[in-house]
């Protein structure tokens, strides 16, 4: 690519100066609102009663988006709105996981707020450029690029023509090229885009970029839930820049910088001892879950149909340990020891457009293979990396293009899709080639898989519709909830795992709750008391996390020596205790793990609302899909008969003996579903909730979010 020749298509359309606000103790109390049909930029204070009840990160968001948009505004109507705010934690140098941000807007997939969290350098940039947040409304006509460069005080508006390059692995290369003024510049700039299937689809991601300087190459990570991507190019924006002067060790101007680095320090230490005795983080990434997963029965094969597979050991962790360049400090954040960032190095393509080039390919992480490759029926390490890399560049979840994918072939092989119906694509389990070939296809705009791209429900939905299947049984395999696709966890065997992933407020992520190894493997919390504490404070805490700023990694994939003496091992105290001191040390407010909980419980409850005030929140919407609960098909029974027979007997109370497979299954299937009703309801009044779901007047009043705007949406629904 011609770098001095792409610059020079770019045409300036609006340049406004600003005055960069510098950080006080994690803040700057300032937001940057961008109309985006008048390229008029406003900066907005921050009102102290939005600072203290919702804190920063996905609180701003939710509460920007609340006031941005109507009851019924439509992901694609003009006053949607794109948030993107990091927290007052982000962008310290001295703890590691300190590099995230959330992006908000009303998802295509959902009709609901969707937040999803990302790393790179974007978040902490904004931050550095002096707004703790974004605020994207209306659209342009123009294929517009917004520049904040925080070295000059100016943002910039920008037009680039349409035959500029469309997907991120170049577009972020290019402008990262272009606003960076040398080689050692490059680490300073930063770049949010998408890709050319995010136009094609409902389930488009954002890339954020980061400078990689040992490898001297930009990368990508992603802010993958909910078709945020599509919202982006819907609004005409092809990239978002943010340029600063350079990165200190405290620009967030903190109150004491020594007590952060005293529990960097003693992080650091932890990751040097513990990591490869315990996750193996800094060698294999997440991807080292695969085999454990395997192991446990929880790694989902052939539709979340069964946990495991013989051919597994082809995705093991050691196979992505042998793939993975090793050595390299893999920190998508600057001061991040987690290393976790994984990258295959100079990966020939095979396929696709830009087949025969070797790239960088970011990943795969644990739900790439697991998502891409088991549940694809496809143990092939050379298709996940490539699949991964075009979701990457495309702009496509690959949690999400994942589990439709699955969804897709389990429907071709019950002969609910045919050729006929997905021209000509071989969609059966492990068709590597057919998938491939299907994700190209939606990047192009072409054939089934724009069809594919609008996600598991509305494939349901206009299956059913054209008379191609039996809606119970699809609506049975179709693993989504509220609209957004499962991540990568099978959940049948634990009943606090199905909460964790249908009682979210966004949908089925495991970042708010991943209780499977505390319920199913270790009995920690047997009864639904138990399983409704721990599905209320574990959403809470990791709720926390996106208000901040923080990665959920450091926090639990390594622990203290002795963190299985203490009370709540499954909490991690010791890091809990370091998460607080590091929030006073920011912030120089009061605070203890309470108050963590508490701040977390107001933005969470005014999520529900938001839901509910968009016709949606309520039990009806915390459904499952049964294949979630418990064994669908007669297949799937038979595949674990001896648990499952046993299981009959020992809890359900019927002896399975003379019963058919077709009858073992109903008489499975009313246990779970009842179980699970029993769930919802400890859950809901553990967190303050009607027994259909929706906060009360008095658990909204001794949170201290009891305003009138919140009251007025659910009084008729109490």
């Amino acid at each position: 690519m011609n770098i001095d020749a792409l610059k020079q298509k770019h045409r300036l359309l609006k340049e406004v100066d600003y005055t960069v606000t510098p950080i006080d103790k994690g803040y700057t109390d300032k937001i940057l609102y961008i109309n985006l049909d008048s390229l008029e930029p406003t900066i907005k204070d921050v009102p102290e009663v939005m600072k203290e009840k919702f804190v920063g990160g996905r609180g701003y968001g939710l509460r920007l988006l609340w006031d941005g948009t109507k009851p019924d505004t439509k992901w694609n109507d003009p006053e949607n709105e794109i948030i993107i705010s990091p927290g007052p934690i982000a962008g310290i140098t001295q703890y590691s996981g300190t590099g995230k941000s959330i992006c908000v807007s009303i998802s295509p997939q959902t009709d609901i707020p969707i937040d999803s969290n990302v790393g790179g350098f974007y978040g902490p940039f904004l931050k550095f450029c002096g707004f703790d947040a974004i605020e994207l409304q209306h659209k342009t006509d123009k294929d517009l690029i917004i520049v904040l460069d925080g070295t000059t005080g100016k943002i910039r508006f920008e037009e680039i023509p349409a035959d500029y390059p469309a997907d991120s692995h170049e577009l972020a290369e290019v402008l990262t090229e272009i606003y960076a003024d040398d080689e050692k510049d490059k680490k300073n700039v930063a770049v949010v885009s998408s890709g050319a299937a995010a136009e094609h689809s409902l389930i488009g991601m954002l890339n954020f970029s980061f400078y990689d300087s040992k490898r001297k190459k930009v990368r990508l990570k992603q802010a993958g839930r909910g078709g945020i991507g599509t919202v982006f190019r819907d609004k005409g924006i092809r990239a978002l820049v943010a340029k600063v002067p350079g990165i200190k060790g405290n620009l967030n101007n903190v109150v004491d910088l020594e007590a952060i680095m005293e529990r960097g320090k003693r992080f650091n230490k932890e990751m040097r001892e513990l990591d490869d005795s315990q996750s193996e983080m800094r060698t294999k990434g997440t991807a080292h879950l695969v085999n454990i997963m395997n192991d446990y029965d929880l790694l989902p094969v052939n539709n979340f149909k069964y946990g495991s597979h013989k051919d597994a050991d082809a995705i093991h962790g050691d196979v992505w340990k042998r793939l993975f360049t090793q050595g390299v400090p893999d920190g998508c954040w600057i001061g991040c020891n987690m290393s976790c960032a994984k990258g295959v190095d100079e990966y020939l393509l095979r396929t696709g457009p830009y087949a025969g080039q070797r790239v960088i390919v970011d990943g795969p992480e644990y739900e790439n293979a697991g998502g891409l490759g088991s549940n694809c029926g496809i143990f092939n390490p050379d298709f996940i990396i490539e699949a991964n890399f075009y979701c990457d560049t495309y702009g496509i979840c690959t949690i999400t293009w994942g589990t439709l994918v699955a969804f897709v072939m389990e429907c071709y092989e019950n002969g609910i899709l045919n050729e006929e119906r997905t021209g000509g694509l071989k969609l059966n389990f492990g068709n590597a080639d057919s998938a491939m070939e299907l994700l190209h296809q939606l990047a192009r705009g072409e054939g089934f898989g724009v069809i594919a791209g609008m996600g598991v429900r509305k494939m349901k939905e206009m299956f059913a519709e054209k008379g191609w299947g039996d809606p119970a049984f699809m609506q049975d395999i179709g693993m989504e909830n509220k609209g957004l696709e499962y991540s990568e966890y099978v959940s049948k065997e634990s009943l606090a795992q199905q909460g964790g992933f249908a009682l979210t407020n966004k949908g089925p992520q495991h970042d708010e709750a991943w209780l499977i190894f505390m319920d199913m493997v270790n009995n920690q919390i047997p009864t639904f008391e138990d399983k409704a504490e721990a599905l209320h404070y574990f959403p809470m805490f990791r709720t926390w996390f996106g208000l901040q700023g923080l990665c959920k990694l450091p926090w639990n994939d390594v622990e203290p020596e002795n963190n299985a003496e203490t009370d709540e091992p499954a909490k991690v105290p010791e890091h809990v205790d370091n998460y607080v001191t590091i929030y006073k040390a920011v912030t120089g407010k009061p605070f203890d793990k309470e108050e963590l909980i508490r701040q977390s419980e107001r933005v969470y409850n005014f999520q529900r609302i938001f839901n509910i005030r968009r016709g949606y929140g309520l039990r009806v919407h915390d459904k499952q899909p049964y294949r979630a609960a418990g064994p669908v098909t007669v297949e799937e029974y038979e595949s674990r008969a001896e648990r499952y027979d046993t299981q009959l007997k020992e809890q359900v109370g019927i002896n399975p003996e003379g019963m058919s497979t077709e009858e073992k299954v109903a008489a499975m299937r009313t246990y779970r579903e009842d179980r699970y009703e029993q769930l919802v309801d400890a859950v809901y009044k553990r967190r303050g909730w009607t027994k259909n779901g929706v906060p009360t007047i008095e658990h909204l009043k001794s949170l201290g979010m009891d305003l009138p705007e919140l009251i007025e949406v659910i009084q008729d629904k109490l």
